[in-house]
């Protein structure tokens, strides 16, 4: 091998390595994959506990994936959702928001990581009412407009919200979601991280958390 051959081959070697390193850096090699499943949940279907305060509505278990089971609560129009078999005892089995809600149906997006069975994150959307719609509710009834993407976060050491996207607002809500959970969601500390708020926020809609 000539000197010049050498070169080129030490100098083909250097591209390389810097192609690598440039792909690294945006994220292209970098990025670990992700997959979803999808399981649907109807309160109205799932075994009811009844509550025994008159403002406490009782809680629902309903099936969820691998079986994981879902918790929901509600009281005072508000809900609380909760996943795995620690339920009422996790963090997430208390979070709600601060305006009248609801999510007692709906589709559950679960995240994975590849090679993993078990779930990391969930995604899922609450109906919340806004400012404007309090005001016509003392009016008389009024629907809650508001749709919340719920970030929570699954695992042995918590269950817990993570973050939130306001799926009106944002024409990739889904996506923000997913970054959110794909993202934060498994080194979230339950208890001392804060919830994020990821996009655009819809006047009167009022979330939890810190926007981003």
């Amino acid at each position: 091998m000539t000197r010049n051959d050498i070169a080129e081959t030490i100098f083909a070697s250097f591209l390389l390595g810097l192609a690598v390193l440039l792909l690294l850096s945006s994220g292209v090699l970098a990025a670990e994959p992700f997959t979803s499943a999808y399981t649907s949940f109807d309160t109205a279907k799932c075994p009811h506990q009844p509550g025994g305060d008159e403002e406490d509505y009782g809680s629902w278990r309903c099936p969820g994936y691998r079986g994981l089971p879902m918790r929901l609560s509600a009281g005072d129009q508000r809900m609380f959702v909760s996943f795995g078999k620690a339920g009422a005892n996790d963090i997430a089995a208390n979070e709600t928001f601060a305006a009248f809600n609801s999510a007692d149906h709906g589709t559950v997006e679960w995240r994975l990581a590849a090679g993993q069975r078990q779930p990391f994150a969930t995604i899922l959307q609450w109906q919340v009412m806004t400012e404007a719609d309090h005001k016509a509710e003392a009016k008389g009834s009024s629907p809650a407009s508001g749709r919340v993407l719920v970030v929570t976060r699954l695992g042995k050491d918590g269950t817990c919200h993570v973050g939130y996207v306001d799926a009106r607002a944002n024409g990739d809500a889904n996506r923000l979601a997913r970054k959110i959970a794909d993202e934060q969601a498994r080194s979230f500390r339950c208890g001392q991280d804060k919830p994020v708020v990821l996009g655009a926020v819809s006047p009167g809609l009022i979330l939890p958390g810190k926007a981003r």
